[in-house]
């Protein structure tokens, strides 16, 4: 009977232990779709492979590079994003200890008073009453204390890798909050270097309205002077008055937005205002990254934004894993040691050694439901991280193929605005001689000027433009920070 009863029970668990096995499955890790190999022809290109781009190899302004030091010492948005991966490193170590079992140390006290009518009452009454224990090993029945001093040690083990993946997972999003920390520096970059160039070409256009206006003040005198033998109206004096005032008021409006953009920078780098350092050039096309060929698919997977999904995706899948191992059996191992007795006179004393071993195999069975759900949660979870990665790299392969097409297109419009500058400066000095002589009029004589001032305006715009366009190349060629 008792073989038959055995036989029950083991029969009992295999089929709980087979029901547990009947667990859906983990997707795999998807890849993204395949990139062009080529983002702009480039075939003519001699030399070697690409390599990642240096931030102070990139940038080598001086000024602009002090400013980095203090972004990454005073930002409080990049102090906060630093406080998180600590936050994430934590929770990492954490997950490294679930593989080791439990140890705890402790003492225990406690005191009954049973009844005379309950079986530990009437047990402890016929345990006084044998012959078989001494006088110490009595029990108080008035009041029976229970004293424990030792330690207990629990061990889940992980047979099914719920904890193994629980720990990659842990270890994927921690490496994406790194790399989440190296995109918010690369974006406090990008911006600073992009303020500090607003900067300096708000001073290189300050610098063109005063030049032109000293300009333009030789030929008024020149105006007033004829006025006076008859030889310039009235109405000419008025325009180059006009004139002067709206160049007057746009230096004026010019400084409003310098100081707009110091404040924006200290900001940034947490000071309380104060005048921004700065050089008088604008950064030139870096032609010796450009006439590289690049390797595309190491290109994007070494800029942050796409590591960080990559390792968020990799970590969804490693929590999906772990859902998928809470369907099968749970084994836990225990055990305690130490002194355990009901009488303080006994209790250091060899013979008060207690010790137990447990072990238990756990079947889930009605909080499959719950399990299920859990699973399904991290299964979407996982597709969304999945969908986030390729909407990253298409995003990183779109704006490294604009920006390295805009930086061609404005090494062609550069040269072509230069050159008309180079014409207006000759058509200044030319009108200037022909109205001495009296071959031109004075409004023609104002509109060389105004169309030159114009000219250097729009070429220091598309350098200005071409500046930003390659501050946007070091983000999008996932330059490296250090």
């Amino acid at each position: 009977m008792k073989k038959y009863n055995h036989k029950i029970i083991l029969y009992s668990f295999a089929i709980l232990g087979l029901a547990s096995c009947a667990t859906p499955n983990v997707a795999g890790l998807k890849k993204a779709n395949p990139l062009p190999a080529e983002v702009v022809n480039n075939s003519s290109v001699r030399g070697g492979g690409f390599e990642q781009i240096n931030l102070k190899e990139y940038f080598v302004d001086p000024h602009l590079l002090a400013l980095f030091d203090q972004v990454v010492k005073a930002n409080p948005d990049f102090q906060i994003a630093q406080q998180r991966v600590e936050i994430a490193n934590s929770f990492l170590q954490r997950s490294r200890m679930d593989l080791l079992p439990t140890l705890e140390v402790g003492v225990r006290a406690s005191g009954d008073h049973y009844g005379k009518y309950t079986m530990d009452g009437v047990g402890n009454y016929d345990t006084n009453l044998s012959s078989n224990i001494t006088e110490e090993q009595k029990i108080n029945r008035d009041f029976t204390p229970n004293y424990w001093l030792g330690g207990r040690s629990s061990w889940e083990i992980d047979t099914w890798g719920k904890l193994k993946n629980k720990k990659i997972a842990a270890q994927k999003k921690y490496l994406a909050s790194t790399e989440g920390l190296r995109l918010l520096q690369v974006e406090l970059f990008t911006d600073i270097a992009n303020l500090y160039y607003q900067l300096v070409a708000l001073d290189s256009k300050l610098a063109i309205y005063q030049k032109n206006y000293n300009l333009q003040q030789r030929a008024f005198e020149i105006i007033l002077a004829q006025r006076e033998v008859g030889k310039a109206t009235e109405l000419a004096v008025q325009q180059f008055k006009a004139q002067n005032n709206n160049w007057l008021a746009e230096i004026e409006h010019i400084k409003v937005g310098i100081v707009t953009v110091e404040q924006a920078i200290t900001s940034l780098t947490g000071r309380y205002g104060g005048e921004v350092k700065r050089g008088e050039v604008l950064m030139p096309t870096n032609v010796e990254v450009l006439n590289k060929p690049i390797n595309i698919e190491s290109v994007i997977h070494s800029r942050p934004d796409v590591a960080s999904n990559y390792y968020v995706l990799e970590a969804s899948q490693a929590d999906a894993k772990a859902a998928k191992a809470a369907f099968y059996p749970r084994i836990d191992i225990g055990a305690s040691i130490g002194l355990n007795s009901f009488s303080a006179e006994t209790f250091f004393k060899p013979s008060s050694l207690a010790a137990q071993l447990l072990g238990g195999l756990m079947v889930p069975v009605f909080n499959k439901g719950q399990l299920k759900y859990e699973f399904n949660v991290a299964s979407k979870e996982q597709e969304i991280a999945f969908l986030s990665y390729q909407k990253s790299v298409t995003n990183a392969f779109n704006e490294l193929q604009a920006i390295l097409k805009q930086t061609r297109i404005y090494e062609r419009v550069l040269k072509l605005k230069s050159e008309e500058v180079g014409f207006l400066n000759k058509g200044v000095e030319v009108s200037n001689d022909l109205y001495l002589t009296g071959y031109a009029n004075y409004f023609e004589l104002i509109n060389s000027q105004k169309s030159k001032l114009q000219a250097e305006l729009d070429l220091l715009e598309f350098e200005h433009q071409n500046t930003r366009n390659n501050v946007l190349l070091f983000k999008a060629l996932g330059g490296k920070l250090d």
